[in-house]
């Protein structure tokens, strides 16, 4: 076994060591007793196994531990699909101050190697060609992720004199840098102070088609009786379902750490929003439409953003998703929902107009637009000729009958006896007898007799409207106005008390709900930061 040489002179001051490795070490000693040689020989053996691990093992051993590397590599293409060579990519890391860069070869490709697990994003840009931007990008220790990334031509963005520009069935692979929201949701605070009250009639029709707008996201609204669709998710009333929704949380949590999905991320946004976190819910949803700006992902980011009263950019992201899909009636629709919340009735209208148009078949569009309608002090633009197309296709459609009889009713009123307003009584008519329960066609009628004297038929739509519908309050003040005409005092304020307290009772059941969802804070890019929304 080899070993060093070691020789040993008691009466001398030399010990010399001749280790392998052409290794030596001389120490001169003083003279020591016998007694100490075995400590000297321990002392010197040790320092000999010290000089055996040298450098090259020490070094070894100090070396910092070798990290798990990720990797992120992808392609960057144009709108034809075809690689984009010399393209400059970034790589953004959240907690990094300075992104790493490079630039795609021949084909396109590019690929980096990450260091430290945290979240990143990629940013593609090329002269001549709109920027592209990933969705976050989640990355653990040890992950491989693909990412493409799309340039958009400048020149297909802006089309020439002749409105050519790119073809509207094309589906872009990822939204592109340009096309990101105008907007930021900066937090959320309680519905208070908002200077909205609530009897006001167009706020309430308002909240109505946020709901329908909502319901859209997995069917559409009812379309055959005349009960409003109570489509906003309920919240969390139980720790048995808030346990479950919140594993379910940490489960998507963990499927995108293996995979960046847009599915996923818009489950997220669903699952935070039934758990009380309507920021991170939003931001969810604008992360898979980032990902893959689908009519669903579009349609879902601009429901969320409307459900909390972020009107202007609910609107923004409609519109967006309508040029995006041009073909989907539901974006018409939700814009359509947008815009009325935002007070522009009459652009709202055209354009649930052109969501009927796109699917005539369709009850969605009408009832939205006849809600509208029968807020509105005067005639909408082209409601009159699609509501009587939904009452002339759904025949047998209460709503129908009920929303085109309104139309006719404003479009006459004033002029007692014409047939406009005949034809109005027989629809309201239809629309009982289809459905008998149908209190607000009671009420109508009762307000197209009263216009015309008939206070006594009108009194009998009154009652009949409250024995069917007791939730509603506006029959109880017609009533005591038909009282009154007709002498009964007594009768009449009874029912003028009744109406007061059941639109306080509503009043304060609205004021409810509204402390229930919680507001966005929107900063606008092209606007400096104000005050709280109203």
């Amino acid at each position: 076994m080899p070993g060093p040489e070691i020789r040993r002179a008691f009466g001398s001051q030399d010990v010399k060591l001749v280790p392998m490795m052409s290794c030596s070490l001389r120490l001169s000693l003083a003279p020591v007793p016998i007694k100490a040689h075995s400590r000297l020989v321990f002392i010197v053996l040790t320092a000999l196994l010290l000089s055996l691990s040298g450098p090259r093992a020490g070094a070894q051993n100090l070396s910092p531990p070798q990290r798990d590397a990720m990797t992120i590599e992808g392609t960057v293409r144009n709108s034809a699909g075809e690689p984009v060579a010399d393209a400059t990519v970034l790589l953004e890391g959240k907690h990094h101050s300075n992104p790493a860069e490079m630039k795609t070869s021949a084909d396109g490709t590019f690929v980096f190697s990450v260091l430290d697990p945290g979240t990143y994003i990629l940013r593609a840009e090329k002269s001549g060609w709109r920027n592209s931007v990933s969705s976050s990008l989640v990355m653990p220790a040890g992950a491989k992720k693909h990412v493409d990334l799309v340039l958009g031509s400048l020149a297909a963005a802006h089309p020439d004199s002749s409105g050519a520009s790119r073809a509207s069935g094309s589906s872009p692979t990822a939204m592109e840098f340009d096309d990101k929201p105008n907007f930021t949701v900066a937090g959320v605070t309680d519905w208070n102070n908002t200077g909205i009250h609530g009897s006001d009639a167009s706020q309430r029709t308002s909240e109505a088609l946020v709901k329908e707008t909502l319901a859209l996201k997995s069917g559409v609204p009812d379309g055959t009786s005349a009960g409003a669709s109570n489509a906003v998710t309920p919240p969390v009333n139980s720790s048995e379902t808030g346990k479950k929704l919140r594993e379910a949380r940490e489960h998507a949590k963990k499927m995108l750490a293996i995979a960046d999905k847009a599915d996923v991320h818009r489950l997220l946004g669903e699952l935070d929003e039934r758990l009380g976190d309507p920021l991170e819910a939003v931001r969810e949803y604008e992360r898979a439409t980032l990902l893959d700006p689908s009519e669903q992902n579009y349609f879902e980011w601009g429901a969320e953003l409307l459900l909390h009263r972020a009107d202007q950019p609910a609107v923004e992201i409609f519109t967006k998703g309508s040029r995006a899909h041009p073909d989907s009636a539901r974006m018409q629709a939700g814009l359509g929902a947008a815009l009325y919340a935002g007070g522009k009735s009459e652009e709202a209208a055209r354009r649930l107009c052109e969501a009927a148009d796109l699917k005539p078949a369709d009850a969605a569009a009408y009832l939205f637009l006849g809600k509208m309608e029968k807020a509105a002090p005067a005639l909408l633009p082209c409601s009159e000729q699609k509501l009587a197309r939904f009452a002339r296709d759904q025949p047998g459609n209460a709503l129908g009958n009920y929303y085109y009889g309104i139309v006719l009713w404003k479009r006459d009123r004033g002029s007692e006896n014409s047939a406009g307003l005949q034809r109005a009584e027989a629809l309201l008519e239809k629309a009982v007898a289809i459905d008998p329960k149908f209190g607000e066609a009671y009420l109508q009628l009762g307000i197209l007799h009263s216009g015309r004297g008939g206070f006594e038929q009108a009194i009998r739509e009154y009652k009949k409207a409250i024995e069917v519908s007791p939730q509603l309050g506006e029959p109880h003040y017609r009533l005591g106005l038909a009282y009154r005409r007709m002498g009964e005092e007594s009768k009449a304020e009874q029912e003028f008390r009744e109406y007061e307290q059941m639109e306080k009772a509503e009043t304060a059941a609205i004021e409810s709900r509204r402390r229930e969802l919680r507001q966005f804070l929107i900063i606008l890019q092209d606007q400096p930061a104000g005050p709280a929304p109203r």
